[in-house]
């Protein structure tokens, strides 16, 4: 069905500035991106942003003039930026995957019986409460959230939630362990088994604050034009596989321990440790994105790799504000010309 919808509303979409410009439609592309702005079609920030798409088209076809697929190769794994640029998407598909969310969403049943929900009908009611609340957070945190707190900001506050609904989950299968089993609750583990069902909804809803969104975006933008759509399906396949190999090893993680598995517990203690060092290895590596256009997205990626993820910004903010005093002295050189001109 959402394909489908998909599909017919596609024939709706206004075509991407940067194919016009490609396909020499300069001022299609300057009315698409206007209309995308809100902005005039003579505004100077449009100017600016059409500006930039035609200066990287040409240095992409300056650089894979006579170039073959392994001249791609080449550019993505030998530059690098670029294979920097990919090293961010694959880690961020294997941490987000591994931090258990998905998990619980394939076996959200069986994940709910752990914690004490009784009955077919009353584990199924509760799987579908979590995925209402996993789409509306995906559409609330896409739409309105993401962008305005900041990426990082974002993906920092829904790991560090997620870590702590993992954590606590975890910590009520180590205290009560036979859950599952038929076992009488007596009241303070009726509260606590409510309590751990409460935490996987929060950790759904900050699963689409963090993680989530994040690795579609990064997979999304960071890469240069030339190289972005090799880049980005590498890297969706891996996202798929791993998805399939998660899947996979998660009913064997169930299993009791001594028979080869991790446990309930032990499979929920792993997820919160992924979740933790996701966050230390997203607040280190992972650079803002947010606010810059695609062509702008170079500037994050100058510095040496273990200063990109810290630096980028505020590094990217600079080399932005002196660009736009060369531009501005510029103009007013030229202005400064025509006046003695017509003088």
């Amino acid at each position: 069905m959402f394909a489908s919808i998909i599909m017919i509303l596609s024939f709706f979409n206004y075509e991407s500035p940067r194919y016009l410009v490609k396909i020499g439609h300069d001022d299609k592309a300057t009315a698409n991106l206007a209309r995308v702005r809100g902005l005039p079609v003579d505004d100077e920030h449009v100017i600016k942003e059409i500006s930039e798409i035609q200066q990287q088209l040409r240095e992409e076809q300056e650089a894979t003039m006579g170039q073959g697929w392994l001249g791609y190769l080449k550019e993505m794994f030998l530059m690098p930026n670029n294979f920097y640029r990919i090293y961010l998407s694959l880690f961020s598909q294997l941490l987000s995957q591994w931090s258990g969310a998905q998990s619980i969403t394939i076996y959200a049943p069986d994940f709910f019986a752990l914690l004490g929900t009784k009955g077919q009908n009353e584990k199924l009611f509760a799987t579908a409460i979590f995925g209402v609340v996993k789409f509306v957070a995906a559409i609330i945190c896409a739409l309105f959230l993401v962008d305005v707190i900041g990426r990082k900001r974002s993906l920092g506050i829904g790991i560090g939630l997620q870590a702590l609904s993992m954590c606590y989950v975890a910590a009520f299968l180590t205290a009560v362990p036979q859950l599952g089993e038929g076992q009488v609750f007596t009241s303070s583990q009726k509260h606590a088994s409510t309590s751990a069902i409460v935490m996987i909804y929060i950790s759904g809803f900050v699963w689409a604050m963090g993680w989530n969104s994040m690795q579609y975006l990064l997979n999304a933008e960071i890469y240069p034009l030339r190289i972005r759509a090799i880049s980005s399906s590498m890297v969706m396949c891996f996202h798929f596989v791993n998805q399939y190999g998660n899947s996979r090893a998660v009913p064997n993680m169930l299993l009791p321990t001594g028979i080869g598995g991790l446990g309930p517990a032990g499979t929920f203690w792993l997820f919160t440790v992924i979740t933790v060092i996701g966050g230390a290895w997203a607040w280190f590596f992972i650079p803002e994105t947010a606010g810059r256009s695609l062509e702008g997205m170079d500037r994050l990626f100058t510095l040496r790799w273990w200063q990109i993820g810290r630096f980028g910004e505020s590094d990217a903010d600079e080399q932005v504000a002196s660009e736009e005093k060369i531009t501005d002295a510029k103009y007013q050189a030229r202005e400064t010309v025509e006046q003695v001109e017509r003088v």
